[in-house]
C-alpha cells in the first residue's frame, strides 16, 4: 500500500511540475508574441507574425504605392521591394529592432532623419539593382530600447514616407537644386580656414583629404593613399556651391556623424564597407550636398569633430 501510495504521489507530483513547465512556457510565449503584436501592431499601424521557435515579431509594409521596374521588368513587392521590422528582447528589459526599408531618391534622406531623430539607428544604405525605375534605395534600420520607443521610430519613418508620397505620388529625380555656376569659382581660403586644412585647388575647385589608419587582417597598416580617408570636393560659387564626398567613420562614430550631415543639410547618399577583416573596422558615409560654401564647410567641421581623429 505504501509503495503504491508513494508511486502515486510520485506520478503526481511529475504531472504537476509538467503541468507547471507547460503553463510557464505558454504564460512566456504570451507575455512575448502576444503583448509584443497587440503594442506593435497598435503602434506600427501594421499587421504582423510571431515566430515562436526565434521570438521574433516582425511586421512589413509592402511597396504598392510605386510601380517600379528592373531593367524594363515590372516587380512586385514580393521580389524584395518590401520595408519590414522585426522585434526581439535585447539585453536587459529591452527590445531590439532590426529592419529594412524601401525608399525612392527624395524619401531617404527625410526619412533617415526622421530615424534618427526617433532613437533608431541607420546602418547601411545602398542599392540591390541596377537599371530600377523609379531608382530605389535599402536603408538598413537598428536599435534597442522600449517596444515604444522603437515602433514609434518605425511608425514614424513610414509615416514620412506617406507624406512624401502622398504630396508627390511620382518619385522626383531631382531636389530642384540646379543652378551651379560653370566654371568654378570657389575661394579655397574660405573653406580651408573653416576646416583647418589645406587642400588641393584646381580650375576654381577645391578638394581637402583626411587620411585614417587601420590594419588588415595579415597585419598590414593601410591608410590615405590606399584609400582609408576623408574627402570633401567643392565646385560652384561661394554663395552657392556643391560638396561630395566620404566620411571613413569607426562603428561607434556611424550615427553621430549621420546626425551631424543632416542637421546640416548635407544628403547622405550610401553607407557601407570597402573592406573585409580590417581592425578596426572602417565604414563609409558617402554625402552631397547644396548650399554656400560656409555653410557646407561648417557641417563638415562639426562632424569631424565628433571624430577620434
Amino acid at each position: 500500500m505504501i509503495k503504491k501510495f508513494l508511486m502515486t504521489l510520485t506520478f503526481l507530483i511529475s504531472m504537476a511540475v509538467s503541468l507547471r513547465m507547460v503553463m510557464a512556457q505558454q504564460k512566456s510565449i504570451e507575455s512575448s508574441g502576444a503583448i509584443w503584436q497587440g503594442n506593435i501592431e497598435q503602434i506600427t499601424g501594421l499587421k504582423g507574425t510571431f515566430n515562436q521557435e526565434q521570438n521574433v515579431f516582425k511586421v512589413s509594409s509592402p511597396r504598392t504605392d510605386v510601380k517600379v521596374t528592373v531593367d524594363q521588368i515590372p516587380m512586385a513587392p514580393l521580389m524584395g521591394l518590401t520595408s519590414w521590422a522585426a522585434f526581439t528582447k535585447g539585453s536587459k528589459d529591452n527590445m531590439m529592432v532590426m529592419g529594412d526599408l524601401v525608399l525612392f531618391q527624395d524619401e531617404v534622406n527625410p526619412v533617415m532623419s526622421t530615424a534618427l531623430d526617433n532613437g533608431l539607428q541607420v546602418t547601411a544604405l545602398h542599392n540591390h539593382f541596377f537599371f530600377d525605375e523609379p531608382k530605389v534605395y535599402f536603408m538598413h534600420l537598428g536599435g534597442e530600447g522600449s517596444i515604444e520607443q522603437l515602433a514609434t521610430g518605425v511608425h514614424k519613418a513610414l509615416d514620412k514616407i506617406k507624406k512624401i508620397r502622398t504630396a508627390n505620388p511620382n518619385p522626383v529625380n531631382s531636389f530642384g537644386n540646379g543652378g551651379i555656376t560653370q566654371p568654378s569659382s570657389i575661394t579655397s581660403k574660405t573653406i580651408e580656414d573653416i576646416l583647418g586644412l589645406k587642400g588641393q585647388s584646381k580650375d576654381g575647385m577645391l578638394k581637402v583629404v583626411i587620411g585614417r589608419k587601420t590594419k588588415m587582417a595579415g597585419g598590414c597598416e593601410v591608410g590615405k593613399d590606399m584609400g582609408i580617408n576623408t574627402w570633401a570636393a567643392f565646385a560652384g560659387r561661394d554663395d552657392k556651391a556643391m560638396v561630395d564626398g566620404d566620411f571613413v567613420v569607426h562603428e561607434d562614430e556611424l550615427q553621430t556623424i549621420l546626425k551631424s550631415l543632416r542637421k546640416g543639410g548635407i544628403n547622405v547618399v550610401a553607407i557601407h564597407s570597402h573592406m573585409i577583416q580590417e581592425n578596426p573596422r572602417m565604414l563609409f558615409i558617402h554625402y552631397w550636398g547644396i548650399g554656400s560654401t560656409v555653410d557646407l564647410a561648417t557641417t563638415i567641421k562639426l562632424a569631424l569633430d565628433t571624430q577620434k581623429l
